[in-house]
């Protein structure tokens, strides 16, 4: 026992030591951004472009756009004709895919180290050279429309998601769904997706991410010779929205076929900003920790394996966005419990915070899972990318990474209570409830999962 836990110090300490590794910060004259961050454990590199635009971006008429370009971006250029992109990286040995978010869309590609520089060239030219028809727009607007229909419109408890995002952000565009509303998509055209285009991809709006079996400077000469000669854009005014304070609690429900009733609540939270001396989020990350972080957190403990209220319940909490967060609460009550059961349940364990704080045994508890945790993470050369891109894009730095352990562990009992007190407040919160209605067994289902990026 003694020699495994000697073997365990040793691998979180290695892994402390990636972690810290430095990363190499570099800009174009064009102002792409470029961060490098060496990872020698095998010849592996992993690059990701992204662009700080997603779907809080977006204008009403035109929700999922920037989901849909991010298809359109693999149907090809004059250089790259329709499809190829994807066989190209896949005859080199790699992979490669892209997700849109609500703050930013990334595309990346796993590689062995000395193909970086293919990875460069196919994405610079299409960052600028995209060749954009009706013809296949036509297509891959039909396979956007059938993947709503199966991650959302097919899944009751996804319905259930929007409807408490479009319920609580009433004015933020974090109301509307990343994939977009089905009449918009339905009404959506290929030159909304070129305008979209136009707009946002530029090497002035991008961020290109490399981690791996790489030297920096190298990778600078790379991005220099493939990105270099590619222009500037004026990009549009961000006008930011703000979602008013709510002064009131809401509530929505959900009539979809389903097996059993489901809960969803999120309270109005702040997300970190000044990353110097906001300290209200690195608490709430802790009070997730506290309520909702594994089996050993308090609504498992009490609600699933004590009482049997629930069969599941989870606390979720992201304070590093372009927008305002939630810190939110979801669960399915255990047979013959109603969801207004389980409601009462979660919000007796909000209230016993509020009242009587967490335990000093919790605080450290929490601490030691979040920052293990995070430090694990960190050994996938893919993770490490992700966490400086998303910094990157949201307006934070890289270097917040450094100094994220400090500040969680600066955080006290105190001040997990005060959060508590302060934002998981009835006015500021939403609930929507799923109304399991009958299933029709004999109605066809769907057996293919639509192709998507």
């Amino acid at each position: 026992m003694l020699k495994r836990c000697f073997v365990l110090l040793g691998l979180l300490l290695t892994l402390q030591e990636v972690a810290a590794a430095a990363v190499h910060e570099f800009k174009l004259s064009n102002g792409l951004k470029v961060l490098v961050k060496e990872d020698h454990r095998s010849p592996v590199v992993v690059s990701q472009l992204w662009y700080r635009v997603g779907s809080m971006d977006e204008y009403d008429g035109t929700t999922g756009v920037a989901h849909v370009l991010e298809h359109m971006m693999f149907k090809g250029t004059k250089k790259v004709p329709a499809g190829q992109f994807s066989r190209i990286i896949a005859s080199a040995g790699g992979k490669e895919n892209a997700f849109t978010s609500r703050d930013y869309t990334v595309y990346f590609q796993q590689l062995e180290k000395s193909k970086l520089g293919l990875a460069m060239k196919l994405e610079a030219d299409r960052m600028v050279n995209l060749d954009m028809s009706d013809k296949e727009f036509a297509k891959e607007i039909e396979v956007v429309k059938e993947e709503r229909r199966w991650r959302t419109e097919d899944k009751p408890q996804a319905l259930v998601g929007e409807q408490l995002m479009s319920t609580a952000f009433q004015v933020h565009p974090y109301g509307r769904p990343v994939i977009g509303w089905m009449n918009d998509l339905q009404q959506m055209t290929a030159q909304d997706a070129r305008d979209w285009y136009q707009r946002w991809y530029a090497p002035n709006n991008a961020t290109l991410v490399v981690v791996g079996d790489v030297e920096p400077k190298e990778v600078y000469r790379l991005a220099k010779k493939y990105f270099g000669p590619l222009k500037a854009r004026k990009l549009p005014e961000r006008k930011q929205q703000a979602e008013p304070e709510q002064k009131g609690e809401r509530r929505v429900v959900v009539k979809a076929p389903a097996k059993l009733p489901y809960l969803a609540m999120g309270y109005h939270a702040p997300s970190l900003r000044d990353a110097q001396n906001d300290w209200e989020p690195y608490a709430l990350e802790i009070l997730a920790g506290v309520l909702g972080g594994n089996s050993a957190s308090r609504l498992h403990r009490n609600l699933v394996r004590r009482d049997r209220i629930a069969v599941e319940v989870s606390v979720g909490y992201d304070a590093v966005n372009r927008g305002p967060a939630l810190f939110e609460f979801d669960g399915t009550p255990s047979e013959g419990v109603t969801v207004e059961e389980l409601e009462l349940a979660i919000r007796s364990e909000i209230e016993n915070i509020k009242q009587n704080g967490i335990t000093e045994e919790e605080l450290q508890r929490v601490k030691a899972q979040v920052i293990a945790a995070d430090v694990y993470k960190r050994d996938s050369m893919f993770y490490q990318a992700m966490e400086i891109g998303m910094l990157e894009s949201t307006g934070h730095s890289w270097r917040l990474i450094e100094e994220y352990p400090k500040r969680l562990q600066a955080v006290t009992a105190e001040q997990v209570q005060a959060v508590a007190r302060k934002y998981l407040d009835d006015d500021k919160l939403t609930v929507a409830v799923l109304d399991p209605q009958p299933i029709d067994e004999s109605a066809s289902k769907r057996k293919e999962v639509p192709h998507v990026h």
